[in-house]
């Protein structure tokens, strides 16, 4: 299993020997402490929790600071799961760190963030709609439409694609390609963009 939590740093670009300009997504990635492992004789599923990005000890909960102090990390903000397969061998023990070295060039990862927020939009952008008429005095340029279903079933279906809240919510983006693993440094470059802001939260996983 590969798999780590990191901070998108932002976006840049790279030219290949040929001269093919690629667009790119630097990562800092780890080191992460190892504080769980899930075993299905005792959770029901296998898994192997990390803890990424150090902060100051008064900033955690007590709670959060003795789950820590067991595994021998420092104080770290976050906390996240990764599920291993039935195939998969658990090799990683707590305490232990993982880093960017499990990555390799050229390996296909996909990488799941929190979107960008783009506040309460219409149906325009939210979904893609076209506009209505703009000629001969029509009102209906930006407006969904109709979403009645006559007397029956004489109310709104769920799942009706309407006006709301765009964004900032997990997406994952699949198919990414490593370009470049600095291990010094701890940075993964990732071909693509991937969710969120810079400075967000990112899961890379292999596959």
């Amino acid at each position: 299993m590969a798999g780590i939590l990191g901070r998108k740093l932002g976006m840049t670009q790279l030219f290949t020997e040929e001269g093919e300009r690629l667009s790119a997504t630097v990562i800092e990635a780890g080191p992460c402490w190892v504080t769980g492992v899930r075993e299905p004789e005792r959770d029901g599923y296998r898994a192997v929790q990390l803890a990424f990005g150090e902060v100051r000890e008064r900033r955690l909960q007590k709670a959060r600071r003795g789950h820590l102090k067991k595994a021998g990390a420092p104080a770290l903000k976050h906390v996240g799961e990764f599920r291993l397969g039935d195939d998969e061998n658990g090799e990683l023990k707590i305490g232990e760190q993982v880093t960017v070295a499990a990555f390799a060039e050229g390996e296909r990862v996909k990488v799941s963030g929190r979107s960008k927020g783009k506040g309460f939009q219409g149906t325009i952008r939210r979904h893609g709609f076209s506009r209505g008429p703009v000629s001969h005095g029509s009102h209906n340029v930006r407006a969904p439409g109709s979403i009645g279903a006559s007397a029956t079933p004489s109310h709104v279906m769920k799942g009706t694609r309407l006006p709301g809240q765009m964004g900032n919510r997990r997406s994952t983006q699949l198919g990414l390609v490593v370009v470049d693993v600095d291990s010094e440094r701890n940075l993964l470059i990732l071909r693509g963009s991937v969710p969120g802001p810079e400075g967000s939260l990112v899961e890379v996983r292999n596959g």
